[in-house]
């Protein structure tokens, strides 16, 4: 069964807070009874946000009707302009299948999340190990296809190849901790398994790649940077990670 990884509020910037409290007010007003949960996932849940960072929430319902999400769209529209909120609407009958056909992604939700509202809906959800050894060897293969083409089609614009970058870490570094979780039971914010896989792998290139990618997603200067050696080096990580997944059983 998955536990919650935050069990205390994380530290969020106020424009931040101040945004989610107003968007459940309206959610509560919107929805009423029918709103079971919200929880905050991702680098939100674990108070690591950061300038380019979205806003992840799952507003878990029990039913879904036209007029309440009407309703409910102004506050929406506010939040999601001043803090890049990305909610997803899941109804309570969905989460138990959603887990097993998405398992990759509520597996990182399992790892990172925190209750703003209602019971924890995924406090007794158990992701089967097969679907989510799948469901990671799909999204690996499909971070690498997606990169690939990608960067064919910025080749030669640095600025480009450093927007890539930092569009990938979010989803590289969620395989990581799956992977690692996966293969020892151990769990590690998504962050530090992708750091274990660079460190253990001995090579200075890789950890080099990681460095830069850290300063796009933190909007430091790159101007006179050629972040096209960070990129390819990003596809080795991930064909790494692809071929431990292939191995799991």
């Amino acid at each position: 069964m998955v536990q919650p990884m935050t069990t205390v509020a994380p530290s969020l910037p106020e424009i931040v807070s101040r945004a989610l409290g107003d968007f459940i007010d309206a959610a509560k007003a919107a929805f009423g009874e029918r709103l079971s949960s919200v929880v905050l996932f991702g680098s939100a849940a674990e108070g690591r946000l950061r300038a380019t960072s979205d806003v992840n929430l799952i507003v878990v319902l029990k039913e879904f009707f036209q007029a309440d999400v009407e309703k409910l769209a102004p506050a929406l529209n506010i939040a999601r302009a001043a803090i890049r909120l990305e909610p997803m609407f899941l109804l309570v009958s969905e989460i138990a299948p959603a887990a097993e056909c998405f398992a990759q992604k509520f597996a990182d939700i399992a790892r990172r999340r925190h209750v703003l509202h209602g019971p924890d809906p995924f406090a007794n959800v158990a992701i089967p190990r097969a679907a989510e050894i799948f469901r990671l060897k799909q999204v690996l293969l499909n971070l690498i296809l997606r990169l690939r083409e990608s960067f064919a089609v910025r080749a030669g614009s640095e600025d480009q190849v450093a927007l890539l970058l930092a569009d990938t870490a979010g989803p590289l570094r969620a395989c990581a901790a799956t992977l690692l979780q996966l293969e020892t039971g151990n769990i590690h914010t998504p962050k530090e398994a992708l750091d274990l896989v660079v460190q253990s792998s001995g090579k200075p290139e890789w950890q080099r790649a990681l460095g830069n990618v850290s300063e796009v997603r933190e909007q430091r200067a790159v101007a006179g940077q050629k972040l096209t050696p960070a990129l390819f080096a990003i596809l080795e990580i991930a064909g790494h990670l692809r071929d431990r997944a292939e191995s799991l059983s």
